[in-house]
């Protein structure tokens, strides 16, 4: 496999990426088998794998390793922290909390982790990681300072200097769990002033959602609660299914 960062900016020329998040602490292997089943083919593109509580290492490493047995799709890691890092894995988004309150969410943990990462061999992917409206568990535990989802000029000013600090990522997200959306408006306005690669994650359980996302220019889309259930991925799946000339950019 080409590395994975080349694997994702290649692939973004020509669709929109969709990422299933897994989180160890609430997925067993059936529940692992059962979203790899769902979605191992060519409008899914990698898996995330991480949560934001305390994940054990041995359970990340079970949830790694039994993707790593089904699919040849890039394993990425989503930390929380050190101990859920795992050498099986691919890459890892190596993430800066930018609007925590709290260095250790922006660059101490990381500073921890870089050298157990080096000698994992693990390839890193620099992100720039901001919690939008709710927060949601993320928010809570990063010591995340939300921005208001109707302040789209401050995520603007948070993600032109992610670009001018050097990451090739940015992750916008609403936190886990949550009601609210990262808005349309506000991908909008990030995609067309701003070049790292564009995540987008929180709150996206339907198809329509999804499109709505793709429309207003996200390279990345993350979903990783509908997953949880065996109903309502194979509800969102079917849905997204119907989105494949939307997906890909050359139908």
């Amino acid at each position: 496999m080409a590395r994975v960062h080349d694997y994702i900016f290649e692939r973004t020329k020509r669709k929109t990426l969709i990422f299933p998040l897994l989180d160890p602490d609430k997925l067993d292997d059936d529940a692992v088998n059962r979203v790899v089943a769902l979605t191992n083919d060519e409008l899914f593109d990698a898996y995330l794998v991480g949560g934001s509580t305390s994940v054990w290492q041995k359970r990340m490493e079970k949830t790694v390793n039994a993707l790593k047995s089904k699919t040849d799709k890039p394993v990425i890691i989503f930390p929380n922290g050190i101990a859920s890092l795992s050498a099986n894995a691919d890459a890892v988004l190596f993430m800066s909390l930018l609007n925590s309150s709290n260095p250790f969410y922006i660059i101490e943990q990381q500073v921890q982790a870089a050298p157990i990462i080096h000698d994992m061999g693990l390839e890193t992917i620099s992100t720039a990681y901001i919690i939008l409206g709710e927060g949601g568990t993320a928010g809570f535990i990063g010591h995340a300072r939300p921005i208001p989802l109707e302040k789209p000029e401050l995520v603007l000013a948070y993600t032109l200097a992610a670009q001018y600090l050097g990451f090739e990522t940015v992750y916008l997200e609403t936190g886990s769990g949550v009601s609210q959306e990262v808005p349309e408006k506000v991908v909008d306005i990030v995609k067309r002033t701003v070049t790292p690669l564009l995540i987008v994650g929180g709150g996206i359980r339907t198809g329509s959602q999804l499109e709505a996302k793709i429309r207003a220019g996200a390279d990345c889309i993350v979903a990783g609660n509908v997953f949880e259930g065996a109903s309502q991925s194979k509800k969102f799946v079917e849905e997204v299914r119907v989105l494949e000339g939307v997906i890909f950019k050359n139908l």
